[in-house]
């Protein structure tokens, strides 16, 4: 079950500006023309030529008499909010300068086509409007620019630093009911049942009274049926609890969507679903579960160093957890690991990549050789053609054939696989989950993959 994103309230954005005036456009051609004019008319001595020049003189100084003063000043203030239903409210007030009768606002909303619209000084003093999110973590939602107009278009600014709206979208988050655990568990207390002897878990065995055991686990009914003597006591043993060590690896160089069309340009409008909306997600909904479930987890960024976390429990290091992830962007920095990143003793490895390259499967394959179990998380959405040419299709067939046969080597070695992105043919998430939550004789990788 997913949760639907959440939008934290941006700050609302203040800025105040000096507008730089000019005369317009047809003034400043109207200028130039005349001063060509003169020189023609001085050149030739064409007193004809001389008159023609003046009405275009006079309508230059007059413009040049309307420019607005030099210490006027342009204020505005751009705030977002959260409307609900995945949508975020915009609101731009500006405080315009004496003598603008209009202004042109240039708008570009998710990064999308910029639209162009003149407006009345009285209309543009509050522009309000809603945008759907298409997308998790940073991204700019709106962005304007402002040039203003003078009395009867003769003066025009010049292009100032454009307003922008940016706002981090938290990723949805779905409820895990199954938790994969590592092939040992060496925490000495926890909510996992593990094989070593102890306290809290399953019951084990009967077993003679040896020195270190409690006398509170005395089975006295079993001590009277198989004692031969009076010091031959039965202790009923169970298994210990452990706790967890998880680490999740996110691979953020890139950040591909649904549309093929669009893997090339990456709009963020128009690519669908992408790679690091499903990672954020899962990266997001596993650590809330193993949080949740009193283990330890850490993460870490295969582009950025500094989002780095380290392993600790809590709720406190939560959010933490959920703020480095949902503030994680494509970078496009290839990684170059000599070795790859230290993981605690015994600690279960998430890798969530779109897994297009070899560099995250020698990553895996490095900590599946050090004894870490490697789960390695596909982000990579289902594709969609609509757009999508002939050179584009036989593009993706060659990438997809690249990345089977990867897929493929990881499986052999080891290294399990969970499609986290819905796919109309395989098994639902909980139960991909359940299945790798599994002892490892009645799991299957190939099941875990369907």
């Amino acid at each position: 079950m997913s949760e639907a994103p959440a939008t934290s309230r941006a700050p609302a954005g203040a800025t105040t500006a000096t507008p730089r005036w000019t005369l317009a456009p047809p003034l400043v051609a109207a200028a130039a023309l005349a001063v060509l004019l003169a020189a023609v008319a001085v050149i030739s001595g064409s007193l004809a030529v001389a008159l023609m020049a003046l009405p275009l003189i006079l309508a230059a100084a007059a413009g040049w008499d309307r420019l607005p003063h030099a210490d006027t000043q342009l204020s505005t203030r751009l705030t977002l909010a959260d409307a609900g239903g995945g949508r975020v409210a915009y609101d731009l007030r500006a405080s315009l300068p004496d003598g603008v009768e209009a202004v042109v606002v240039r708008q570009r909303l998710l990064g999308g086509k910029a639209r162009e619209l003149v407006l009345a000084a009285p209309q543009a003093r509050e522009l309000a409007g809603e945008v759907a999110l298409l997308h998790s973590g940073p991204q700019e939602v709106v962005r304007f620019e402002l040039r203003l107009l003078g009395a009867e278009q003769a003066a025009i600014s010049l292009a100032e630093d454009p307003i922008v709206g940016d706002l981090v979208v938290a990723p949805a988050s779905t409820r895990i009911g199954s938790l994969p655990l590592p092939r040992r568990l060496q925490g000495m207390t926890g909510t996992h049942e593990s094989a070593r002897i102890g306290d809290g878990g399953e019951f084990r065995d009967i077993h003679r009274f040896s020195p270190g055991d409690r006398l509170r686990r005395i089975d006295w009914r079993t001590t009277a049926r198989l004692g031969m003597d009076a010091g031959e006591l039965y202790v009923r043993r169970t298994n210990a609890l452990a706790d967890v060590t998880v680490l999740i690896v996110m691979d953020s160089r890139d950040d591909v969507g649904e549309e093929v069309a669009e893997w090339s340009r990456n709009v963020a409008v128009k690519k669908g679903l992408s790679s690091l909306d499903v990672a954020r997600e899962a990266a997001s909904s596993l650590a809330g579960a193993y949080i949740a479930a009193g283990d330890r987890v850490g993460f870490q960024d295969l582009s950025s160093r500094a989002r780095m976390i380290a392993h600790a429990g809590g709720n406190r290091h939560l959010w933490k957890l959920r703020r480095a992830i949902e503030v994680t962007a494509p970078s496009g920095v290839p990684f170059r690991h000599r070795r790859a990143p230290i993981v605690p003793p015994g600690a279960l490895v998430y890798l969530l990549s779109s897994l297009l390259d070899d560099q995250p499967a020698e990553l895996a394959l490095r900590w599946l050789s050090g004894g870490h179990r490697v789960i390695a998380v596909d982000v990579l959405p289902p594709p969609r053609f609509a757009r999508a040419d002939r050179r584009q299709r036989i593009a993706h067939r060659m990438v997809m054939m690249a990345r089977d046969d990867r897929i493929r080597m990881l499986r052999s070695h080891g290294v399990e696989l969970l499609r986290w992105a819905p796919e109309a043919s395989a098994l639902p998430l909980a139960a991909r989950l359940d299945l790798l939550s599994r002892p490892p004789r009645w799991r299957g990788s190939q099941a875990a993959g369907r």
